[in-house]
């Protein structure tokens, strides 16, 4: 997914709602794969917003996609697709 349409004339464009604000995600997936994406950013941004009402949006951006990254390095390992690391 990408924010460049230019460059990808022939993939599709949908218009996403993220914590408030419309983005527009170029993208050769189905809308309603993109929905659910931005739906559960949406849900994580909301979910962190609950657990600490002080973060400023930015902050909060970065932290539900740390949040995000984890959660996703964690299902890898889960499947083997990444070696588990040794503390």
């Amino acid at each position: 997914m990408t924010g460049n349409h230019a460059n990808h004339p022939d993939k599709r464009r949908t218009t996403v709602t993220i914590y408030g604000d419309q983005y527009t995600v170029i993208s050769d997936e189905s809308r309603t794969h993109v929905n659910d994406v931005s739906d559960h950013v949406d849900a994580k941004m909301r979910e962190m917003k609950r657990v600490n009402p002080y973060l400023d949006t930015r902050r909060l951006a970065v932290l539900t996609a740390i949040n995000i990254a984890d959660e996703y390095l964690k299902l890898e390992k889960q499947h083997g697709t990444i070696p588990e690391e040794e503390d």
